[in-house]
């Protein structure tokens, strides 16, 4: 997902574009943008507090998922083709890491900012269309793209939960799916175009993986150790100071992690379709590194364990709580 500073060019105006300039989405059932109708006025709920994606979402161990989750949006071609043609990760990824977690943050816990902010995606995206990769006109609000970028989030937090948390059981697959369903439509998406169920999930998601995910020009780039990054642009400016004069030295490191936790925590037959390897001796590295994360998160203090947007929530939670 972007942010309104996350693409560019004249077909790429977010929310700033001139009153009248907006083009049209196109038309017809196959691209509709828009959600389905809820009720006049009501917008869809955010998944419960509380509930799985409620505490699964805010921890600091999501934070190495993500990179696994990003790489597989893009592995689509209309998706890649999108990201490649009007983000500006290259330019800004520090920038457009940081709205892109804002983002998902306000899905989960802005209660009425969420739907809000779905909105503001969606407005987003209508001038974001092309050419992909085999030839075909894209629009980035299609369905079959949009439900994508949506779908990937379920699998990777699955299947990267068992190695940085714990697995899941069936109840808790089941609840975590039905909450991110709700995230699907706080996006705008319509019921008939996600999976309504894990059991009419698993055979989209093979369906996907044989035959439309491909190494594309952006998995490439994201799982590359030599592309270049720029220094981070947030924080005190004395650490920014530091940290641009040790860059050199540090994104090698950073880099070789970032392709580590990227390919590791994917789930292995979205591994194979992208065909990004894989070695037995990266397995016992992942698992003694995430067997430590295990024991160390838990212990830490809420302000250290939680999101900022997570914690807050938290905490509003706790106060509005009934008190025996």
């Amino acid at each position: 997902m972007s942010s309104a500073k996350d693409v560019k060019g004249p077909r790429a105006r977010g929310p700033e574009a001139a009153p009248g300039a907006e083009p049209e989405p196109p038309s017809g059932r196959d691209s509709d943008p828009e959600p389905p109708a809820r009720g006049r006025g009501a917008d869809p709920e955010p998944p419960p507090p509380g509930g799985v994606l409620w505490s699964l979402a805010g921890d600091i161990r999501a934070l190495l998922m993500l990179p696994a989750a990003l790489t597989l949006q893009v592995a689509h071609p209309a998706v890649g083709a999108g990201v490649d043609e009007h983000s500006v990760f290259r330019t800004d990824p520090w920038g457009r890491g940081e709205r892109s977690l804002r983002s998902l943050q306000l899905w989960v816990y802005g209660g009425a900012e969420a739907a809000e902010e779905g909105r503001r995606l969606r407005v987003l995206h209508r001038t974001i269309q092309g050419t992909d990769t085999r030839g075909r006109p894209y629009h980035a609000l299609t369905p079959a793209n949009y439900a994508w970028v949506h779908a990937t989030g379920f699998p990777v937090y699955q299947h990267a939960a068992r190695y940085l948390i714990r697995p899941m059981a069936p109840a808790q697959e089941r609840a975590l799916y039905a909450e991110w369903l709700q995230v699907g439509r706080i996006l705008g998406i319509h019921d008939r175009d996600m999976p309504q169920s894990i059991e009419e999930f698993w055979p989209y998601w093979e369906k996907m993986l044989a035959g439309e995910i491909e190494a594309t020009t952006v998995v490439r780039e994201l799982v590359d150790v030599d592309q270049p990054v720029p220094p981070p642009d947030r924080g005190p400016w004395p650490l920014r100071a530091v940290l641009r004069a040790l860059w050199p030295v540090l994104l090698p490191p950073l880099a070789r992690f970032r392709r580590f936790v990227t390919i590791g925590l994917m789930p292995p037959d979205a591994r194979a379709a992208v065909g990004l390897p894989w070695s037995a001796e990266q397995e016992k590295r992942l698992r003694r590194m995430c067997a430590v994360l295990r024991v160390v998160v838990p212990v830490l203090p809420e302000r250290l364990r939680y999101l900022p947007r997570a914690r807050a929530a938290r905490a509003a939670r706790r106060t509005a709580a009934p008190h025996g």
